[in-house]
């Protein structure tokens, strides 16, 4: 069951509208980064979670950003009425669409559901949302940069901070799960390559950048792959 109280759970006001503005905050309505994608992919994520905790996590978050994608669309709605005549208006994509939000990103592309990352799988799906809280954080920091409007300004720093908040809480999960720092997940067991790293790339100095990575006690590192494949 869902219930919807009509007030944002935080306030949005703008004393400037700007569609132009407008257009690039679409990115985050109907954009692969956008608060629709992130709620659809963590609530569809959930039916596939036997964790009771982690599903509810999953199922609180998902509705958060429905609530986000109500705060973006109220924030496009402010930015685009009562400025239909203005040629700043004429310059954007509400001219042909008008007010409001739509299902398109910043360049007028359609919102699609290929934008969802979900594979029924906790661990892969808890990985794939830290990179979406990452994506939509940068996002938002742009939007932030080129924000004229403190009232904006204010809402997406919120937005912003969420992200950060729901990275930690996804993180928080996969630790739970013993899995944060272990890149193996699944059933299929590695074959002997799993500790193996072939430089395959030079920089044409003849030096070759070492680091954690690629050394020793996690990695065997082989420097000259085709001269060890010869071998």
């Amino acid at each position: 069951m869902f219930f919807h109280k009509k007030e944002p759970i935080h306030s949005v006001n703008i004393s400037e509208p700007n569609p132009r503005f407008a257009q690039l905050l679409l990115e985050q309505f109907g954009g692969a980064t956008g608060e629709l994608t992130a709620a659809l992919q963590y609530w569809v994520q959930s039916f596939h979670v036997e964790n009771a905790g982690i599903k509810d996590m999953l199922q609180d978050i998902a509705i958060e950003e429905f609530g986000h994608l109500e705060m973006v669309g109220k924030l496009i709605e402010s930015h685009t009425k009562n400025t239909d005549q203005t040629e700043v208006y004429k310059s954007t994509l509400f001219a042909i669409r008008g007010i409001g939000p739509h299902f398109l990103d910043s360049q007028g592309n359609s919102w699609t559901a290929s934008y969802i990352n979900e594979g029924g799988d906790v661990v892969r799906d808890l990985r794939a949302n830290i990179a979406a809280e990452a994506g939509a954080r940068q996002t938002y920091e742009e939007l932030i940069k080129l924000a004229t409007d403190q009232g904006t300004k204010n809402t997406l720093v919120h937005l912003l901070t969420r992200e950060i908040s729901h990275t930690q809480m996804f993180m928080k999960a996969l630790d739970s799960l013993g899995k944060l720092t272990d890149p193996f997940f699944g059933n299929i067991q590695p074959d002997e390559t799993v500790n193996i790293y072939y430089n395959l790339s030079s920089n044409g100095n003849g030096h070759d950048e070492r680091g954690p990575w690629n050394s020793e006690p996690a990695f065997k590192y082989i420097a000259n792959p085709l001269e060890s494949k010869t071998n």
